[in-house]
């Protein structure tokens, strides 16, 4: 039995693919390598020194997908493949909507029609919008900040209608924070096709010389220094704990947040990048960009008691790995 990861040569998936191979799952990737390289699917086989099955296709597109189901023994499905990017889907809403509304609508009517019961949800923290922190699975999601995160609440409002219409399916949605760093060996981690949307790749590139300075979106929210607020995870505690929810998945829906609970500014991830990593990064701060909200960061006790699961890396190892990838990836 195989575990089809989609969006499995990107960021997340890739570092989630080594975890499932590494505790002896096959796996499957499909992934139209729109914002990822196919010398990534080489990378995870030189980490984990196993094979895997991969398929360049959009998962929008409903026939290519259904050849994989219909040649393989899936499991159950890990669904990263999605836009993902805040202020471009500002820009862009009806891209976004378009790919990861039906790119999940495919998935789970694959899904239905093959009989595969487990399905793995790659959702956010954004789903939350500007609500009290610390971000509880409970409270009413407010995703009106971007079309981004309104995508990813409108994806989880599909799938939990999907299991009510289909009681013996299983679905685990998992709210990711902001995930950074890289794999501890450097030959993966965040590389972004052009100019980097997330902070960390972008901070990593200017240390590298490749960009001039860091744009810091924003000084004057209510927060500790000024800056915005985020709770930042170690891209391996976060494909950790994809493999924790799907050894413990169960019939119905489950939601989980995946963070560490703990939030950290803008400013204080530049001094830590500076402190892990003996540098000085140069940085300017702009106006604040569109969809973005103060603080973001989680409550993780349901995903500690429920899942046995916690993030155990700190934010100086999350810079040193992103440096030692960025190093590495020319």
């Amino acid at each position: 039995m195989s575990i089809l990861v989609t969006g499995g040569a990107g960021y997340i998936g890739t570092h989630t693919c080594v975890s499932l191979l590494n505790a002896g799952y096959s796996v499957i990737i499909a992934d139209n390598l729109a914002n990822s390289k196919i010398e990534s699917i080489n990378k995870i086989k030189e980490i984990t020194n196993k094979e895997v099955s991969f398929y360049q296709v959009d998962v929008t597109n409903s026939v290519d997908v259904e050849k994989i189901f219909f040649s393989h023994n899936i499991e159950g499905v890990i669904h990263f493949a999605g836009l993902k990017a805040v202020g471009e889907s500002v820009e862009k809403p009806l891209q976004y909507y378009y790919n990861n509304l039906v790119s999940t609508i495919v998935i789970a009517e694959a899904c239905i029609k093959f009989g595969v019961e487990k399905l793995i949800f790659s959702s956010s923290a954004t789903v939350y919008g500007d609500n009290v922190v610390p971000f509880t699975e409970e409270m009413e999601l407010k995703p009106t900040t971007n079309p981004y995160g309104t995508s990813k609440a409108m994806c989880e409002k599909i799938l939990i209608d999907v299991v009510n219409a289909n009681p013996n399916f299983s679905v685990s949605l998992l709210r990711y924070f902001n995930p950074v760093g890289a794999h501890e060996s450097g030959l993966i981690g965040e590389a972004p096709n052009g100019i980097p949307n997330n902070l960390m790749p972008y901070l990593t590139q200017v240390a590298k010389g490749k960009l001039e300075k860091l744009r810091v979106f924003g000084n004057d929210y209510s927060t500790i220094d000024g800056t915005g607020v985020r709770d930042y995870i170690h891209v391996m505690d976060l494909a950790e704990g994809h493999l924790a929810a799907f050894k413990h998945i169960k019939k119905g829906v489950q939601i989980y947040n995946l963070g560490t609970g703990n939030g950290v500014s803008v400013l204080q991830l530049i001094k830590a990048f500076e402190e892990a990593n003996n540098m000085i990064i140069p940085y300017s701060i702009v106006e604040r960009r569109a969809g973005d909200i103060a603080e973001c960061y989680a409550d993780v006790s349901k995903v500690e008691k429920e899942l046995g699961w916690t993030a155990k890396r700190d934010v100086l190892e999350m810079c040193r790995d992103a440096w030692k990838f960025e190093l590495n990836n020319i």
